[in-house]
C-alpha cells in the first residue's frame, strides 16, 4: 500500500487508542479481523482495558461460529475456496451475537456455538448484557460479509508475512486470504487498519 502512511505505535498504546476509541461512543459490536492468532490477543487486551473502564465486554470468536464439518469440508479439508465461503456461519454469527447486541436486540447473546473440535454444539447458555455492553468478535475473512458491526479493525499482513505467520500446514489456505484481499479489500473500508508483519512492533496505517 505505498499511498498510505505507518505510524509506528507499541502493542500496548494500541489496545488503549482502540479503546478510547470504544469506550466513549455508542460502539457495542466491534470487529478484529485478521490472519493467525494476534486478533484474537489483541481482542483480549482491549476486552480487559474496556472493563477496566467500565464498559460490560463478551469477548467472542470466529473460531466457535464454524460450521458442521459435513458442510466445511463437503469440497475437502484443503479447499481454499471452501474456507473462503463456507466456513464461517456467518447467519449464526448475527442471530446468536450481533443482533441481540444491536437497536432493539434482546441482549441475549451466545458466546459460542459450535465446537469445531468435537463436531457439535458447544451447548453454552446465553449471557444478558446490559445496554451499553461491547461484543469484540476476532476471526478472520471476517468482513465483507454485511455483519452488523459498529467498529471494525483489520489486522493486515504483507504477502511474505502472511505465509511466515499461518502454521505450513495451513499453507494451502493462502489463496483464501489473497482473494479476501482483492475482492473485499479490507484494508480499504476497516474503521482502523493495523499492518502487523511483525506483532512486536505494529504500525498504524493512515489513509491520506
Amino acid at each position: 500500500m505505498p499511498d498510505r502512511r505507518y505510524r509506528p505505535i507499541s502493542p500496548e498504546l494500541l489496545a488503549r487508542e482502540l479503546t478510547e476509541r470504544i469506550v466513549d461512543a455508542p460502539i457495542t459490536r466491534v470487529a478484529i479481523d485478521g490472519a493467525g492468532d494476534a486478533p484474537g490477543e489483541l481482542a483480549d487486551t482491549v476486552a480487559e482495558s474496556l472493563r477496566l473502564h467500565g464498559r460490560e465486554t463478551l469477548r467472542v470468536s470466529t473460531k466457535d461460529f464454524l460450521r458442521a464439518a459435513s458442510l466445511r469440508f463437503e469440497r475437502g479439508k484443503r479447499d481454499p475456496d471452501a474456507r473462503y465461503d463456507d466456513w464461517l456461519d456467518v447467519g449464526g454469527l448475527r442471530r446468536e451475537v450481533l443482533d441481540p447486541l444491536g437497536p432493539g436486540g434482546s441482549g441475549l447473546a451466545l458466546p459460542a456455538l459450535w465446537d469445531a473440535e468435537r463436531d457439535r454444539a458447544t451447548r453454552r447458555d446465553r449471557v444478558r448484557l446490559p445496554p451499553g455492553a461491547v461484543v469484540l468478535v476476532d476471526g478472520e475473512l471476517l468482513l465483507g460479509h454485511g455483519l452488523p458491526f459498529d467498529f471494525t479493525v483489520h489486522l493486515w499482513l504483507s504477502p511474505g508475512a502472511l505465509t511466515r505467520r499461518l502454521p505450513e500446514d495451513e499453507h494451502w489456505a493462502l489463496p483464501a486470504f489473497q482473494r479476501y484481499d482483492s475482492e473485499v479489500a479490507p484494508a480499504e473500508f476497516a474503521d482502523v487498519v493495523v499492518r502487523m508483519d511483525d506483532p512486536r512492533h505494529p504500525a498504524l496505517i493512515e489513509r491520506p
